[in-house]
């Protein structure tokens, strides 16, 4: 091969080289193209070797026989069982022998001309009953520079020919269409009308024109075999061979072995983007996954925000119901009518106990307690919508086609959603309603206690509000300190009654802001440790989708930026002088 390049040639065949390698590199980072570029490391390294033809179609089309005419001699084994069950690889040699050359392919030496310029391979047969053999025809495909497609008269352009040739298609070959056993056919318009419907058909399927040649090989075989001059020479098989004399001159061969890694490569670029398309899609699914999380967390914050606001009021009630009997008891005890029993201290405690502070204590800690229960469920319902979101992205795509995703994403992100989802579940299974409302009670409490709503230690809520009551009446109860009834005068209990109500909207005031206050600061620190909780359990996959994006949107670059070289090389190559009527497919 290289031998036969000019200089301009041998220039294209180095930017080629190089550009392939750019594109195995780009094609290394896509795992689902891994197949594919075996093939293009075999038609690169083919670049230094003769010019490959490749014979393919559906077993007793005549293949062998076929090959074995256009060679001139029997050096394939003929029948009408298949017969070729490994490719078969024609080289030029001194005599005619077969030697295994590795898995499912023979070389076949013969002192063939013809040879010594082309090498030729006959394919195991489509649609045969060993369907290995179609597999390993369909692998050898992508090496060949040039493809004869071999059918028969008698069944042209089978359904399953059809199907072959639109798998062989995207690899960008040049294709020649043979019907062989045109002896069969009894009148010229039979003959005719068959080519028409192979033409027709195949130009539908692989979108351009081929070549097509109706012949007889057997024929042509026996003549070549007997030595007879006219009869090699009558139409059609000499018809065929002169035009394949003439499309594969040395120059076309070159131009067409440039071609083949070039039609290989975006082939494998198309299969690559197919791939890198897929797993992209997936990703944006998962994308708008990880979105929805941070939606429902932050409607979750606004939300629980807003409820929160709501149930405060139901405490702020109950102080300010407090506040209320507080100033009815103070306006109906501390009067002039009442000095009597203002004396008696004990008496008027106990009635403030029972008119003023009542259940109170209990009330606010059972408020309290159903925002704590509340909170707790609606992060144990957060959990369990995570749980379902992480699951419904496991189930999806669990029944696309094998191949269609790139394996290696596909099991680091099945690996990653199933230890999210587990996490998940395990945090909802696990999930102690009363242990984790005893905790946030807990962590109130403290918070509460920590304020200057009482000046001893760790103490309940219904202690908190019992000792502002209490430190509210020893105010009033000083009063007794005048010590005789006389001493109290008219204008001191006025003074007095306003001094305790005030009193009393003062210490309120300061508790509400202070319990308040407190409950707000445990609310937001609970609120945000719960959705910190899902975003940490999230992260792994929140992390692994948005590398997976770069990653697959860095290879979908390099893989259009490879497809644009070769797309300028085929255009060099197509330009290079060659025969003027050459037709690619």
């Amino acid at each position: 091969m290289l031998a036969l390049l000019t200089d301009g040639e041998q220039a294209l065949l180095r930017d080629e080289r190089a550009a392939l390698g750019r594109l195995q590199v780009a094609l290394a980072r896509v795992a689902a193209a891994g197949p594919d570029t075996d093939a293009l490391a075999q038609s690169i390294a083919r670049l230094d070797e003769l010019f490959l033809l490749v014979v393919v179609g559906e077993f007793n089309s005549g293949k062998s026989t076929f090959i074995n005419a256009l060679v001139g001699q029997r050096v394939l084994e003929e029948g009408a069982t298949p017969t070729t069950r490994r490719v078969q690889l024609l080289t030029h040699g001194s005599s005619i022998a077969h030697t295994p050359a590795g898995d499912a392919l023979d070389r076949v030496t013969a002192p063939a001309e013809m040879l010594r310029a082309i090498h030729v391979v006959d394919t195991p047969g489509t649609n045969a009953i060993f369907r290995e053999h179609e597999a390993i025809t369909t692998d050898f495909v992508p090496r060949a520079d040039v493809i004869l497609f071999v059918t028969s008269a008698d069944r042209p352009f089978t359904e399953t020919e059809r199907a072959f040739l639109g798998g062989i298609r995207e690899w960008g070959k040049k294709i020649v269409v043979v019907v062989n056993k045109a002896d069969i056919l009894e009148t010229a318009a039979d003959l005719e009308a068959v080519q028409t419907f192979v033409r027709t058909s195949a130009a539908a399927l692989l979108g351009t024109e081929p070549p097509v040649f109706a012949l007889s090989a057997r024929p042509a075989l026996r003549a070549k075999l007997a030595g007879d001059d006219l009869a090699v020479a009558a139409p059609p098989f000499a018809a065929f061979e002169a035009f394949l004399a003439a499309e594969l001159d040395p120059r076309e061969r070159v131009r067409l072995k440039l071609l083949n890694p070039i039609g290989v490569g975006r082939h494998v670029i198309r299969r690559g983007l197919a791939a890198v398309d897929g797993d992209l899609g997936v990703l944006a699914d998962d994308v708008l996954a990880i979105q929805d999380i941070d939606g429902q967390l932050s409607v979750y914050r606004e939300d629980m925000g807003r409820e929160f606001r709501h149930r405060l009021a139901s405490v702020d009630n109950v102080l300010h119901e407090f506040e209320r009997r507080g100033v009815l008891f103070f306006d109906d005890t501390l009067r002039l009518g009442r000095i009597v029993d203002l004396l008696n201290t004990s008496r008027i405690k106990a009635e403030f106990a029972r008119d003023v502070i009542q259940d109170m204590p209990k009330r606010i800690e059972r408020q309290v307690h159903d925002v704590i229960d509340w909170m707790v469920a609606s992060d144990l319902r957060q959990w369990q919508g995570v749980m379902e979101r992480i699951r419904t992205r496991r189930e999806a795509h669990a029944h696309r086609l094998a191949g269609a995703i790139d394996p290696r994403f596909d099991a680091d992100r099945a690996r990653l959603l199933d230890t999210v989802g587990r996490a998940a579940e395990r945090t909802v299974e696990t999930y102690d309603l009363a242990k984790e409302g005893e905790a946030m009670a807990e962590s109130v409490r403290l918070a509460v206690a920590g304020t200057a709503l009482a000046e001893v230690g760790a103490i309940g809520l219904g202690a908190a509000v019992t000792a502002v009551a209490t430190t509210t009446f020893a105010d009033v109860t000083g009063i007794l300190a005048a010590g005789t009834l006389a001493a109290i005068g008219l204008f001191v209990i006025p003074v007095r009654r306003a001094r305790a109500k005030a009193s009393l909207r003062r210490k309120l005031e300061a508790m509400r802001e202070q319990l308040v206050g407190a409950l707000t600061s445990q609310f937001d620190a609970e609120i945000e440790k719960s959705i910190v909780r899902v975003r940490d359990a999230v992260a792994p996959y929140t992390r692994f989708v948005a590398a997976e994006r770069d990653r697959l949107e860095a290879s979908r670059a390099a893989l259009r930026q490879a497809d644009d070289e070769l797309a300028g090389l085929q255009r060099r190559v197509e330009a290079l002088p060659g025969s003027p009527g050459s037709a690619r497919g």
